[in-house]
């Protein structure tokens, strides 16, 4: 091609500062540098993550910055050392690397990687390195992909190559939001055949769960969200029971509890709320009962009275739904081709890279599930 090895000129939306709309600016990207890939963006969903670190996280070190993480697309070059990705396969960009070499990527119990922006700069949500500039300064890559761009730079140790078949503007879902969703019902709740399950918050991670623990077996599996319209589309993913907080005077999980003799197996929270953390828990029946945090978030303590555990309940966070990144997405791509996961049913809304900021405000007011951005024609 004839933009290998060169700086590649093109569009991309800038978070110049927090709180304020994105800009479309020409930014330059430089070639890749060795283990890295470059890839053209073909489609890119907008995800929840990508409003909190501009509007709630807001960290003064994380701008500015080219935002998205749910993208897929095209190899456009390769850096030195790269075999495993050539020119034209088609990709999706991830947040977590899986370097298969870490204690952690060489167990069996996590999907957690000690390389990459999220090993010591969570808070920042970008590596302090960059292959990106604009008007002269450097633009950081946020959570390491920056999907908001017709092209983007990314370690090969945070890329997964996926089937050749695949439409790029459904499976760009699988770079977040579905697979955080299903994988935490699936891998870290562990959802049992028969069980009965509670999932708080529909948005797409939300859904996700509902999808996760009906592909688990779970019996009855109770939608909650404060929106009513969003229980229509919990059911189209096997939610059978729909509970509005606001319907109600009691606490969420007292309503719960009486509904289910007292708690669900398996709760998952999916809104990145500390206060419904707390009440998801609050909701599991003792003994037994699990809840999962799904909800992305940094700012806030979680607390809970301590007789909530020692009786036997647990607590845990799941992280990308507890896949292994390069391994975990071209499984979930394969298993979208087959039926067996929905992707089609989470778009609401279809736009290109330059209606960005009215995407943002969709999601920012619960009018949308998924909207997926046009980036690059492929």
């Amino acid at each position: 091609m004839a933009t290998v090895g060169k700086v590649i000129k093109c569009k991309a939306a800038v978070a110049w500062e927090p709180n304020k709309p994105l800009v479309i600016e020409e930014i330059e990207v430089a070639p890749p540098q060795a283990n890295e890939v470059r890839i053209k963006i073909v489609a890119t969903g907008v995800c929840h993550t990508d409003l909190y670190h501009l509007f709630e996280g807001m960290h003064k070190d994380g701008f500015p910055a080219v935002l998205g993480h749910e993208g897929a697309g095209i190899v456009e070059s390769v850096g030195p050392g790269v075999i495993e990705f050539q020119p034209g396969d088609k990709v999706i960009p991830l947040f977590i690397y899986q370097c298969r070499e870490c204690r952690f990527c060489k167990s069996p119990k996590t999907n957690q990687c000690e390389k990459g922006w999220a090993a010591d700069r969570y808070d920042v949500m970008a590596s302090a390195e960059s292959r990106f500039t604009c008007k002269g300064k450097k633009i950081l890559q946020f959570m390491g992909t920056s999907t908001f761009s017709e092209y983007t730079v990314v370690n090969q140790m945070a890329v997964a190559k996926i089937d050749p078949t695949a439409p790029l503007d459904k499976v760009c879902l699988l770079g977040c939001g579905v697979c955080t969703g299903y994988g935490a019902a699936v891998n870290t709740a562990k959802v049992e055949p028969g069980s009965t399950c509670a999932v708080f918050g529909l948005g797409a991670v939300g859904l996700a769960a509902v999808m996760g623990c009906k592909a688990a077996g779970a019996k009855k599996i109770i939608a909650v969200d404060i929106n009513p319209e969003k229980f229509e589309k919990a059911k189209v993913f096997g939610a059978t029971d729909f509970l509005n907080p606001k319907d109600h005077s009691k606490p969420i999980s007292q309503v719960l509890s009486k509904m289910t003799n007292g708690g669900v197996d398996f709760s998952l929270e999916c809104v990145g709320n500390v206060g419904v953390m707390r009440s998801a828990l609050e909701s599991c029946v003792k003994g037994w009962g699990v809840s999962v945090l799904v909800g992305w978030t940094d700012l806030y303590d979680v607390a809970t009275r301590p007789i909530q555990l020692i009786a036997g309940r647990t607590w845990k966070g799941s992280l990308f739904g507890g896949f292994k990144s390069k391994d975990g997405v071209p499984q979930m791509v394969k298993a979208y081709l087959d039926k067996k996961v929905k992707l089609d049913e989470f778009v609401t809304h279809n736009m290109t890279l330059a209606q960005v900021n009215d995407a943002i405000e969709l999601m920012k007011h619960g009018e949308c599930i998924r909207t997926v951005l046009s980036v690059s024609p492929q």
